[in-house]
């Protein structure tokens, strides 16, 4: 139990702690998230008391009994800290023996802060991994709604931000779908190796009462249980794993928010943003600022700050706990609390975006079917180096003359090679070119209502 000066190790300590050393040294004011986790966790842990005849069963009951209370006030948002509460831990002990008395000091038989920590830590991310694999789907079913909805539209498909080939603009959508749902799978990986049980692993060396493991595994329901009690203080993988996903998650909405961004300007006009998704400027009237696609742009760089401070913080520990393994909470924290606001703000973008079609349609040149027109040569038999190097001749034959591409006359496209005939003019057709590409995973059609079968096959398979 605590000290007299309330620390749950004071025993040893002599005289008070400097103050700044003590705000220093704080974490409740980002561990108090964690209150329903420390609760649930501690009260499993006086059910293994209990069961190793360390608590009579009066004694379990009055401590359910407290820390049942204790939940009632966080949840109430009556429980007031008090200012020796250094962390959850020590605040939720010091209110159980305010509520319940003595009894209160044998929660902590054989529990370390190390093991408790770290057991709530998972409990939290467990929880809010299911919450964030939700959301992320939410996310996901309205690209492939949409993708769905509008895949009759063409528009420009870009390389190197140059024009490339027509595709369709539920092809642009689910290539950003498919790369989510990779995300998708990674965070039920990440949820899978958060959900194994450290409690009763103790400081370091393990629980020498006769604490059940097993017994603790399943009242928390937890998947598995640490294997060795020195990795299960210390080792903050799962962390690192959860920062890593929302890292690579950030990157590819971040892409998604920079396409929009290019695909909302004047210049190209393809798309407009939602009024709510959107705001003005303080000195010019006219703007219509894409500050929601900007802004998850830019919490990626926060998000990989994260993950890559963790990483550092990690790479030069000695082995078991040391306490700058406290800083894996406030990035667990701050990053899960900015991929819940980016993922309902996208899913909000893309519900609201409004498409011009008209303008998609214009975007479309002949010069982009340059690729289409050396497969006409190869269809009628040529190899493909050469086909490609007679399109490129009539690029630059066109280009000479001042012409677009399709106003190359037969004759002119003859001079070039004898293999183009009148029906070189199917060529230049936009639908017939996305049709083309029907192999699975291609723009056309047929292809994108596979896609489509193919995500929402992910989603059902991925979801309880």
């Amino acid at each position: 139990m605590a000290s007299e000066s309330g620390k749950l190790w004071g025993g040893r300590f002599v005289g008070a702690v400097d103050p700044i050393m003590e705000k220093f040294n704080s974490s409740i004011a980002y561990d108090r998230h964690l209150w329903e986790a420390d609760v649930q966790g501690s009260k499993a842990y006086s059910r293994g008391l209990e069961k190793a005849g360390l608590l009579t069963k009066a004694e379990m009951d009055q401590i359910l009994c407290g820390l049942d209370k204790v939940a009632e006030e966080w949840a109430q948002g009556t429980f007031k800290l008090s200012p020796n509460d250094e962390d959850i831990h020590t605040a939720n002990e010091r209110r159980l023996k305010e509520l319940i008395g003595e009894t209160a000091g044998k929660l902590h038989t054989g529990r370390s802060r190390n093991d408790q920590v770290v057991t709530d830590l998972r409990l939290w991310m467990r929880q809010n991994c299911s919450k964030l694999s939700t959301l992320l789907w939410e996310l996901i079913r309205t690209m492939v709604d949409r993708a769905e909805a509008e895949r009759d539209i063409l528009f420009p498909g870009y390389t190197h931000l140059q024009r490339a080939q027509p595709i369709r603009w539920s092809h642009w959508i689910l290539s950003h779908a498919v790369a989510l749902t990779r995300d998708s799978e990674r965070l039920l990986e990440v949820q899978k190796r958060v959900n194994v049980l450290p409690l009763g692993s103790g400081a370091i060396a393990g629980n020498p009462l006769g604490v059940d493991r097993e017994l603790l595994r399943a009242e928390l329901n937890f998947g598995a249980i640490t294997l060795n009690s020195m990795d299960a203080t210390s080792e903050r993988d799962f962390v690192a794993e959860f920062l890593f996903w929302a890292s690579l998650c950030m990157t590819h909405l971040s892409r998604m928010a920079e396409d929009l961004i290019l695909y909302g300007t004047k210049e190209f006009s393809f798309v407009q943003l939602s009024d709510a998704y959107s705001t003005g400027s303080s000195l010019m009237p006219q703007k219509k600022n894409p500050d929601s696609l900007e802004l998850i742009r830019s919490k990626a760089g926060r998000v990989f700050g994260r993950c890559a401070g963790l990483l550092m913080t990690l790479k030069g520990l000695p082995s078991t706990y040391n306490k700058d393994l406290q800083e894996d909470k406030e990035a667990v924290f701050e990053v899960s609390d900015t991929m819940s606001a980016v993922l309902q703000v996208a899913t909000g973008v893309i519900s609201t975006l409004q498409i011009h079609r008209e303008n998609m349609a214009r975007a479309l040149s002949p010069d982009m079917l340059a690729t289409d027109l050396a497969y006409y040569l190869v269809r009628k038999g040529m190899p493909f180096r050469q086909a490609h190097e007679a399109s490129g001749k009539a690029v630059f034959m066109a280009e000479t003359k001042g012409v677009a591409l399709n106003q190359l006359s037969l004759t002119e496209l003859q001079t070039i090679s004898p293999l183009f005939l009148g029906d070189v003019s199917h060529v230049w057709d936009y639908g017939h070119s996305v049709e083309q590409y029907a192999a699975l995973g291609g723009t056309a059609r047929a292809s994108v209502d596979w896609q489509i079968g193919q995500v929402r096959a992910l989603l059902r398979a991925q979801q309880p």
